[in-house]
């Protein structure tokens, strides 16, 4: 067994253990009281941010006995969409919400509405929307590089794109390689979509560390592959930091020893295309590489489709049949679903399909230059605070770290001062994915402004009480996962009181 084997084999029993250890540890009655109560206190912070509606509006846990007027209720969705529509169209929102004009998001609904009760399942009664899903699909593929041959599916978002990719490597090498007990390596920055992906589909996940600049280390990724390896995925960029993997080595060591080459794209896809056409200093991430097997790229955040597409591409019609599910001896007939939805939201395919053509290359290329222009006076101003360090080397996703104060108390000022801005971990950190609504006049200044502020609040009250610090601060220092994971579920639990 090689060194990194015998490592990757150690770590995982440490980790079992402290798992073991940390299960009864939290079976004595002391410690979960305890704990109980440490969760309802950081809970009970965060309640009132996320309902703040409760007593304002009438809350139902059963059907009225008769059904309210369609006029009374379309005015109190107004009413409650009007409040919360200013934070995303001024720009206080990292990422969310990636074009926001008014004509543009009228032209998306009547686009939908055209086709509200349309299904994708049944492709007889509505042949458009599968002329817009394969259309959707071919235009996607030509922008990322793919030839004739390259192929795909509209799926409900990236994780559903991430999921199928993986579901198809484990069944084509189940298939074809006879592998029972599948390992995809992935970098320690891949996004969550992974960690789901294998959980679901019963895939051993190996991380491998990222280099000083955050991109995937390739010697870690060819000593951690074994014969169970099924494929090795890259970032273009990483959620994280923003940060482009180097996707030519990684998927000349796929190419090598001939497993698949996932390129998570669902961030940049809209991106890096027109970047390198206006002279961005990109490398190499798509088709246009040997080796790489599939792509996924979101239509929804910088293709300005509306919430709910994604595109998971690959490089031939014989990989991608490995995704679709058939049922052939179904008492209720014969039965092919391409995704794992089976009824699924036509209108949202046809938005799609409605924002790419009304857009164009001219359009796309207009965004992304006003893009990346609004984050480099953004990068410029976070780098003239002395007390922040930017991660790695972004374009648009900056992350960016204190040295000398807690960057999560920082996160909770810039909160107070209406930003919504993202946490990270390892290293504690904070990011903002900028967007169309930044791009407004104002909003990167006020955004610096507002950050340098936090700073100097940080300075003068270090220990200040409530927000999201603590259970950032909580989730960062504590060695046992399952105590972070046991609040999240509460935190869950707690949105869906009514």
């Amino acid at each position: 067994m090689a060194d990194s084997q015998w490592y990757q084999a150690l770590e995982s029993a440490g980790a079992r253990a402290a798992a073991a250890f940390e299960g009864v540890l939290r079976r004595i009655p002391v410690v979960q009281r305890r704990l109980e109560a440490q969760y309802d206190a950081l809970l009970t912070d965060i309640e009132p941010s996320l309902k703040p509606y409760r007593n304002e509006t009438p809350g139902y846990v059963r059907l009225p006995t008769v059904g309210r007027d369609r006029d009374d209720i379309l005015d109190e969705m107004r009413r409650l969409a009007e409040r919360e529509t200013p934070c995303w169209r001024e720009g206080f929102a990292s990422g969310a919400v990636y074009h926001g004009d008014p004509d543009h998001q009228t032209f998306l609904s009547q686009a939908y509405a055209l086709h509200a009760v349309s299904n994708p399942l049944h492709v007889d009664l509505w042949p458009s929307i599968a002329r817009y899903e394969a259309e959707i699909i071919a235009m996607t593929a030509t922008m990322l590089g793919g030839g004739s041959g390259v192929c795909g599916t509209v799926t409900s978002g990236g994780t559903e794109s991430i999921l199928l990719a993986m579901k198809t490597y484990r069944d084509w090498a189940r298939e074809r390689r006879g592998i029972r007990h599948p390992e995809v390596v992935v970098p320690r920055t891949a996004h969550a979509a992974f960690d789901k992906a294998a959980h679901y589909f019963g895939i051993r996940l190996v991380r491998i560390p990222v280099d000083a600049r955050f991109r995937a280390d390739v010697a870690a990724a060819r000593r951690a592959i074994t014969r169970n390896t099924i494929a090795l995925v890259g970032s273009a960029p990483s959620f994280p930091h923003g940060i482009i993997d180097p996707i030519t080595d990684l998927a000349a060591l796929a190419s090598e020893r001939c497993i698949g080459m996932h390129v998570d794209a669902c961030l940049g896809g809209f991106v890096l295309p027109w970047a390198r056409r206006l002279g961005y200093a990109v490398p190499p991430f798509d088709f246009g590489v040997p080796g790489v097997s599939s792509i996924s790229v979101d239509t929804h955040k910088y293709g300005y489709a509306a919430k709910g597409t994604s595109v998971i591409l690959y490089r031939t019609e014989d990989l991608r049949r490995f995704q679709y599910y058939v049922a052939a001896d179904w008492p209720g007939g014969l039965y092919v679903s391409p995704t794992i939805a089976g009824s699924r939201p036509g209108g949202l395919s046809a938005a799609a399909w409605a924002a790419m053509v009304s857009i164009g290359e001219q359009g796309y290329l207009e965004a992304t230059q006003r893009i990346l222009e609004t984050a480099r006076r953004i990068r410029n101003g976070i780098e003239s605070i002395p007390e922040l360090r930017i991660l790695g080397d972004p374009l648009w996703v900056i992350a960016f770290t204190a040295t000398r104060l807690d960057i999560y108390r920082v996160l909770d000022q810039m909160a107070q001062r209406g930003w919504h801005l993202n946490g990270l971990h390892h290293p504690p950190a904070i990011h903002i994915c900028v967007t169309l609504p930044h791009t407004q006049p104002g909003v990167a200044d006020r955004f610096i402004a507002d950050l340098r502020e936090s700073v100097a609040v940080v300075h003068r009250e270090p220990r200040a009480k409530g927000g999201m610090a603590p259970v950032y601060g909580m989730a960062a220092s504590l060695p046992f996962r399952g105590v972070v994971s046991d609040l999240l579920r509460r935190y869950l639990d707690m949105v869906y009181r009514v």
